[in-house]
């Protein structure tokens, strides 16, 4: 398989798909999600999953951002399907977010009507734009004059509680992730899908999602040295995102065979 883009997006397909996983990365690393999160998203290719990555530059208009990406979702199911690379008639969709990227999928999710089988948050975080950007705070030169994401924090939370229509959810927080504010979306969710929710937590920090192939070199004999390059790489390297690939695959297909 390789990466294609179709629709200002960047498009994995397998040869016979179960089903189709809409990406949308954090913030600052969105701008090339095959790239910056490829292992994991090959990974859900192999498995046999179309994956829809759509690439975003975060502004302060968040709702806007989401209604964009949607757009270019949709785009690029509309081609695929035109070009017959997605042949089956139904395919569930599936959001994938981490970050940024959980907070558009629960935007497009309370905002717009859409059709989705469920979605997996990974590490959401729903800060402040001062908070999110330190920076910023140089900005606000007095009461009147205040840079604020939209909708905020607080609206976003509210318009979750209200208007939030996918009850199924698998939240994902790592052990070592300052960021994450997980623990509160849940609460929200479960208040409003009783049973459909749940989270798991990982080993991990708050970019364990961007984890990268490492391509170990055995030389031509394979020596100690070797064996121990091969232990890292797995044990310490891969660990933690073997493990949220399995989680994630675990509650794509809970019927299938561990």
């Amino acid at each position: 398989m390789d990466w294609k883009e179709i629709s200002g997006n960047w498009v994995l397909i397998p040869q016979h798909p179960v089903g189709i996983v809409h990406f949308l990365g954090g913030a600052f690393v969105a701008a090339a999600p095959h790239v910056t999160y490829r292992w994991l998203l090959e990974q859900l290719g192999n498995q046999g999953y179309a994956v829809i990555a759509t690439p975003f530059v975060n502004t302060l208009d968040h709702s806007a951002i989401a209604g964009n990406v949607l757009l270019s979702f949709d785009s690029a199911i509309e081609q695929l399907r035109a070009k017959a690379l997605l042949r089956r008639r139904y395919l569930p969709v599936y959001g994938l977010g981490h970050s940024m990227g959980c907070k558009l999928h629960l935007l497009i999710g309370s905002l717009f009507s859409v059709e989705r089988a469920g979605n997996i948050l990974i590490s959401f975080n729903n800060y402040t734009a001062s908070e999110a950007i330190p920076f910023v705070q140089q900005f606000n030169f007095s009461p009147a004059f205040n840079v604020e994401f939209t909708p905020s924090p607080v609206e976003t939370n509210k318009l979750i509680a209200d208007k939030y229509s996918i009850p199924r959810n698998l939240l994902i927080k790592f052990s070592n992730d300052t960021l994450d504010q997980s623990t509160g979306l849940t609460e929200v969710l479960q208040k409003r899908f009783s049973g459909m929710v749940a989270m798991q937590m990982l080993p991990g920090s708050h970019i364990t999602p961007l984890g990268q192939d490492v391509n170990w070199q055995a030389g031509k004999d394979f020596t100690p040295f070797d064996a121990v390059g091969q232990w890292v790489k797995q044990e310490i390297l891969y660990k933690e995102l073997n493990l949220l690939k399995r989680e994630i695959l675990r509650w794509l297909q809970p019927f299938s065979p561990s």
